[in-house]
């Protein structure tokens, strides 16, 4: 192995140090607790090798949670193929969502749980929001999931979704009402309580 090879072999393992060491403490202590000092000295480094990775705190939790999301995307990206039927795509799609967090909770709480900070920079809430960002993509994939799930059920009830604006209408506001759950409902539920139950037998 080069030189060069191994600087960067040894930059990318100091990188996932930082962000492993980061991610503790968030889930530890909090978003305002967390400092870049407080990181340094978790890992025994300067914490001018930190900012050699980071510009600063935001751009370290930035970062906790675009490797989170890219994670959850892995775990998704591969229901279509799996799961041709929408309904059982859709049902194995919300499974590996809270397996994800179950399996995964230090990684799932600062992405999904912990508030976002009041002072965070606009643009940096913009590049989260984004349609391209790994957080809203993997949001995306499970809308669309809800959607093909729903519009495949009233299908198989008879209604032309295609045509029937109302219907159109109703899949959106179901969609809606779905996500903003916090238990689930219906199906959700029932996913929800089947994976807690084995999760727990597990051993």
């Amino acid at each position: 192995m080069g030189v060069k090879d191994r600087s960067a072999r040894q930059k990318t393992f100091l990188r996932q140090q930082i962000l492993d060491a980061a991610r503790e403490l968030l889930v530890r202590d909090g978003y305002e607790k967390l400092s870049m000092r407080r990181v340094a000295e978790r890992i025994d480094y300067s914490p001018t090798a930190i900012y050699l990775h980071f510009k600063d705190k935001q751009e370290l939790v930035s970062s906790l949670c675009d490797e989170t999301f890219a994670r959850l995307i892995r775990e998704l990206e591969t229901l279509p193929d799996e799961c041709p039927d929408p309904v059982a795509r859709l049902r194995k799609g919300m499974e590996r969502y809270i397996a994800f967090g179950l399996k995964h909770p230090d990684h799932y709480l600062p992405a999904f749980v912990l508030p976002v900070p009041a002072h965070l920079d606009p643009k940096r809430k913009d590049d989260a929001m984004s349609s391209e960002s790994s957080g809203m993509r993997a949001f995306a994939f499970l809308r669309e999931c809800i959607a093909d799930g729903v519009k495949a059920r009233l299908n198989n009830l008879g209604f032309n979704i295609d045509d029937d604006e109302k219907t159109k209408r109703a899949v959106k506001a179901y969609q809606k009402v779905y996500l903003k759950q916090d238990n689930g409902s219906g199906i959700a539920k029932d996913i929800l309580d089947d994976i807690k139950t084995r999760h727990d037998k597990a051993p």
